[in-house]
């Protein structure tokens, strides 16, 4: 198959047009890497390897794009690309690929959103759920659940905000509740509000 021409569709993009009217959309770098010209010939083995090369070169393109709106874990990526369209042997090869050469850090990210949801007064047990929904390596949560301050303080300030009587059982109950669904032990939601209660623990 001879390339009749190759044209430039937009920056780093470029559009091989085939003597047969077919064209095949790719970039710069697998123009370059595959030595393309106007007047080549390809036998059908270069032509399978220009279309998988294209492919390969637009999809690392696209999670290169993704990754530089904000961090992800593997797990998000392919299934990001998924959502879009890609093939699955196509997301792997971006997933990897970008593993390969440190693009994806699911360490710094795990670590990040321990900061983060420590820092908007989450426990551990919530912080954990997000590691997993985000498809966080359980291996990396050990490691990453360091980065969470061992404070009390903000417990401390979310039931002296909402507790009006310490001996109000309904109210108890309902600000447990409430830290348990934030990712407080029961042991820690206890302790915090024998701090509030002045050593009383009765409650």
């Amino acid at each position: 198959m001879k390339i009749n021409s190759i044209r430039q569709s937009s920056p780093g993009r470029f559009c091989v047009c085939l003597e047969d009217g077919s064209e095949i959309k790719s970039t710069l770098a697998a123009v370059t890497d595959l030595r393309l010209c106007s007047g080549r010939e390809l036998d059908d083995e270069e032509l399978e390897e220009l279309r998988l090369c294209s492919l390969r070169s637009l999809a690392r393109e696209r999670a290169l794009e993704y990754l530089s709106q904000r961090q992800m874990s593997r797990r998000e990526l392919k299934t990001k690309l998924l959502q879009k369209g890609m093939d699955e042997d196509t997301a792997d090869y971006c997933v990897q690929w970008l593993s390969e050469r440190q693009l994806i850090d699911e360490e710094s990210y795990a670590a990040a959103i321990v900061r983060h949801y420590a820092a908007k007064g989450y426990g551990a047990g919530r912080i954990r759920q997000e590691l997993q929904r985000r498809g966080i390596d359980r291996e990396l949560w050990e490691e990453a659940m360091k980065q969470l301050p061992e404070d009390s303080s903000k417990l401390d300030r979310f039931i002296a905000s909402r507790l009006t009587d310490p001996e109000d059982q309904a109210q108890l109950r309902k600000i447990s509740a409430a830290l348990f669904r934030r990712g407080y032990s029961w042991e820690e939601i206890r302790s915090a509000i024998r701090r509030f209660q002045a050593g009383d623990e009765d409650w």
